[in-house]
């Protein structure tokens, strides 16, 4: 029997801290329409989607208090400083509350530091002169314990607001051969409300699919998740008896390292 703990939860708390994901490269403006429709009709935090769709979901979601969370860099952070700066400028400028960055993992993983930490204080700098935050996404699947730790120290460094574990698509090759992740993890999210100041909060996106897991991340410091499975999560969350008042609610822990696969 999988251990269980507690924690006191209203549904509004719940859904405040689900970004909404549209971010696969299939989707169509239909589907897009569909996902905004979900993000507006649960009151989520933000709908996270493509530069391209800023204008869409301003739309959609206006009047609500909903937020529009674009993607810089998505999603492998290769483009260059200056190409990523002007993404972030133009993305806040648009109707970007939130902006959700890729890292240069390369230069990450080559230790790099002066150029990892110039490029986020740039793009962060970008993102808040337009009243605008900056989510920093890690890719901790391709990352080692030490290179967590020092970005999220870095982040601390720069007044960033949030740091993130994974995009959702940063797939490794595994020892059979094929491509999967585990995104994230109870062991890096503690790691990363450990070396992260008090001011940074943390994101989780990528193996948080259903209320169990939501409510495990949430009691060790996560304030955000990215997710698909939205609906699912909340209705759970309404069926489970979590409504406007507190009430304490059980759930089952996650394992430390994660199962790979899905957003």
């Amino acid at each position: 029997m999988a251990a269980k703990e507690s924690i006191k939860v209203t549904l509004h708390q719940l859904a405040k801290m689900i970004d909404h994901s549209l971010l696969h490269p299939t989707m169509t403006d239909a589907d897009i329409l569909n996902g905004l429709k979900i993000a507006r009709e649960y009151n989520v935090a933000t709908a996270c989607v493509k530069p391209y769709l800023i204008p869409l979901a301003k739309k959609e979601l206006a009047g609500t208090g909903v937020l529009v969370c674009p993607v810089v860099g998505f999603p492998h952070g290769n483009s260059t400083t200056e190409m990523k700066v002007a993404e972030a400028t133009d993305a806040s400028k648009a109707g970007g509350a939130e902006v959700d960055m890729v890292v240069n993992i390369g230069k990450v993983l080559g230790g790099d530091w002066e150029y990892v930490t110039r490029e986020i204080g740039q793009i962060n700098d970008a993102v808040t002169a337009n009243g605008a935050i900056l989510k920093v996404i890690f890719e901790n699947d391709y990352l080692k314990p030490e290179h967590i730790a020092r970005l999220c120290e870095i982040c601390t460094q720069l007044g960033v607001a949030f740091v993130k574990t994974s995009t959702g698509y940063g797939f490794v090759k595994q020892a059979d051969g094929s491509y999967n992740y585990r995104g994230a993890t109870v062991k890096d999210l503690k790691l990363m409300r450990e070396k992260s100041g008090s001011k940074v909060q943390i994101k989780a996106a990528g193996g948080v699919r259903t209320l169990d897991d939501l409510l495990h991340v949430m009691s060790i410091g996560v304030t955000r998740i990215g997710a698909t499975a939205t609906v699912a999560i909340l209705e759970d969350a309404k069926k489970r008896g979590i409504g406007n008042e507190p009430v304490e609610v059980s759930f089952e822990l996650m394992p430390e390292d994660g199962d790979a696969g899905g957003y």
